[in-house]
């Protein structure tokens, strides 16, 4: 009895080119995706019944006694950019990969300019930057108006990856960055530059080069819709470093987020303001979120947000509108919608002075940032409190703490350095949740007065005193 198809023979396999997807049969449309024209044939060669037997062979390098590894390879080097060795944990690691992502015009190009331009400089070996989307004059023109030109700074235009190995062989660079990996195609692998096929035999044919040459390599990224990584999830396994580049169209504040990090903390912040002549490193933003009054104004209060390990004193804002007949808006900027109607139900439920139910209420906060954290919620409701009651709450005032439905304030994280960030920046006052003060035999930071309040109508007396002082 004989088969259409023998065991020896390859299978056809039919997988969008798009996003992974593998449909049983070829299709016009992929049903996961629904792009048209993107579910591509290849074959898979080999056995196909499992457990056939895989002869040992000599490995590359024998395994040694992990105390006799030195660990000076995986040393970090400076990139002479303060913010991003931050989220780094100390610099480039030769051999390390990095990706970062970012929405396009956020000042990705720009930065990696900036620090191609200072490896360059200090970290005594060549840096190369590849670019597939811009040609070399284009990339010139940028780098004149950052002041980023270097000797040992070269730049290359390629989307072909045997040309980019052609330009390692010849520069022979301590850092190479590649802007942007889905620009790059692989020689022959299937499908169009920038699908899931070619994106990952890029990534990993880069990784490889960079290990094996000690290469510090830098990818750029692309993200789709909702934010996330363009391409297969399997691309940001490949690389050591993950990074989000993130940043409001109508602000200058740009902040590097990492994701993944296999050399640091995954949770470090950079932060970075975006000039005419370039992007320039913040080593202390917390000036940017505040606003400087001549007297007290009604509907204001500051919080201390945790962006990563970094503490940054935020101004919370809100102003109470008028009357109206209907659904009231409810419009924030930089805040959590719903935990802002969250807090003005329980400021409705909880406090008899404050009636909301029929006035519009917005809120934002200021320089841009966003803060979306629950300790934000006493600050809310005491700016919203403020609004309401026209009563402004004293300038020298930080309010820290989650306000649960009952209108207990919750305890949160990493209250201490919160507070030291409030003292250092000279505020006097400030209320943090039941467990969160000084403990016994401690003292508060110098300068500050710490009050620790159960529930929101005690925190909104408390203010009220402390605007009176």
């Amino acid at each position: 009895m004989t088969t259409s198809r023998t065991r020896s023979e390859p299978r056809p396999v039919y997988q969008c080119d798009a996003c992974g997807h593998q449909p049983p049969k070829w299709l016009g449309r992929c049903p996961e995706c629904s792009e048209w024209g993107s579910i591509i044939e290849s074959t898979l060669t080999g056995p196909m019944v499992s457990g056939r037997v895989v002869s040992s062979r000599l490995p590359s390098e024998p395994a040694r006694p992990i105390a006799t590894i030195s660990a000076a390879p995986a040393k970090a080097v400076p990139s002479g950019v303060s913010e991003l060795d931050r989220v780094l944990g100390g610099g480039l690691v030769p051999g390390a990969v990095v990706l970062l992502a970012g929405e396009p015009g956020v000042g990705k190009s720009t930065l990696l300019l900036d620090v191609a331009q200072q490896w360059a400089a200090g970290a005594g070996s060549p840096s190369l930057v590849v670019s597939g989307e811009e040609s070399v004059s284009q990339v010139r023109l940028r780098a004149e108006r950052l002041g980023a030109l270097h000797d040992r700074l070269y730049l290359a235009s390629e989307s072909d990856l045997g040309a980019v190995i052609g330009h390692l062989d010849a520069v022979k660079p301590g850092l190479l960055i590649i802007d942007s990996v889905q620009t790059i195609s692989a020689p022959g692998t299937e499908g169009v530059p920038g699908g899931v096929t070619q994106v990952r035999a890029v990534t990993a044919a880069l990784v490889s080069v960079a290990k094996e040459r000690g290469i510090a390599t830098v990818l750029v990224g692309h993200v789709t819709k909702d934010g996330s990584v363009a391409g297969p999830r399997v691309l940001e396994h490949l690389v050591d470093v993950v990074l989000h580049f993130e940043g409001d169209k109508h602000s200058s504040l740009r902040l590097v987020r990492g994701v993944k990090n296999r050399y640091g903390a995954a949770d470090e912040v950079g932060c970075f303001e975006m000039h005419e002549s370039g992007i320039v490193s913040l080593a202390d933003p917390s000036g940017l979120f505040l606003t400087r009054y001549n007297e007290p104004v009604p509907g204001t209060c500051v919080t201390v947000a945790m962006e990563g390990r970094r503490a940054m004193v935020t101004e919370v804002q809100a102003l109470i509108g008028a009357q109206v007949q209907g659904s009231p808006r409810r419009t924030v900027s930089g805040l959590d919608s719903a935990r802002l109607a969250m807090v003005l139900a329980v400021l409705q439920r909880r406090m008899e002075k404050i009636k909301l139910h029929d006035r519009e209420v917005f809120a934002a906060t200021v320089g841009g940032i966003r803060v979306t954290e629950p300790s934000a919620d006493l600050a809310m409701a005491l700016a919203v409190a403020s609004g309401a009651l026209n009563l402004a709450m004293a300038p020298h005032l930080a309010a820290i703490g989650e306000v649960g439905l009952t209108g207990e304030v919750r305890r949160v994280g990493a209250v201490g350095r919160r507070l030291a960030e409030a003292a250092r920046l000279g505020f006097r006052f400030a209320l943090v949740p039941p467990g969160c003060g000084p403990g016994e035999g401690d003292s508060p930071p110098k300068g500050m007065r710490v009050v620790e309040v159960g529930d929101l109508q005690t925190a909104v007396q408390w203010a009220a005193r402390a605007s009176a002082e």
